[in-house]
């Protein structure tokens, strides 16, 4: 299974809250809700089918999972809630419970003391796509374990000046190569990378 980040991406690199207001105030973030002032449907859209037409399973942090699992449940019958509502969904947390993630249904607890052991296997098995969404703390993480195959970020025209980042501050360098960018009417820049040294298939 290859692992893919998808992310709603300030220009500076902050990811934290792009949905709404009271999503992930931590640190005194006050700019919740960022990205909705750019989504373009006609062209982010169809780049969010594409991704989820590939996708097997949905990978999540601890926050990020609550606040999807506030969410998606309640919405059966809309065509994109279904298909999140079926998927498998790994959580990977220290603090929940496997009795926690009965609210959606479908969620399972990665092993708590090794996730980057529990990810690994996952990716070692035959399947379609293992999608991160958000999630940063565990993104970075991933990042850092050289675990990531592909990045599609949506490059936001704003600045926030400060905020969780998907990337870790190591002073490690790791070359990614584009393999598709597109422009939306709001100035978003859709991109696709993928580490350097994995080819373009």
């Amino acid at each position: 299974m290859r692992i893919v980040l998808s992310d709603f991406m300030s220009l500076d690199g902050v990811v934290q809250a792009p949905g709404h207001e009271k999503e992930d105030t931590d640190g005194g973030f006050a700019h919740g809700g960022w990205s909705m002032p750019f989504f373009d449907p006609e062209a982010m859209g169809p780049a969010l089918d594409e991704a989820m037409s590939a996708t097997e399973a949905l990978l999540f942090g601890r926050r990020t999972w609550q606040v999807m699992a506030a969410a998606w449940p309640g919405r059966a019958g809309d065509p994109f809630a279904d298909r999140m509502n079926a998927f498998t969904k790994y959580v990977a947390s220290s603090t929940l419970a496997e009795s926690d993630l009965r609210q959606w249904a479908n969620s399972v607890l990665l092993p708590p003391g090794d996730v980057v052991g529990a990810v690994t296997g996952l990716r070692n098995k035959k399947g379609g796509d293992l999608q991160v969404m958000g999630s940063a703390k565990l993104a970075e993480t991933l990042v850092r374990h050289d675990l990531v195959d592909e990045y599609r970020l949506m490059i936001e025209p704003v600045l926030l000046g400060g905020g969780k980042r998907l990337f870790p501050n190591d002073g490690e360098a790791r070359p990614l190569k584009l393999i598709s960018a597109t422009t939306t009417s709001t100035g978003v820049q859709i991109c696709t990378y993928r580490p350097a040294d994995r080819g373009t298939a």
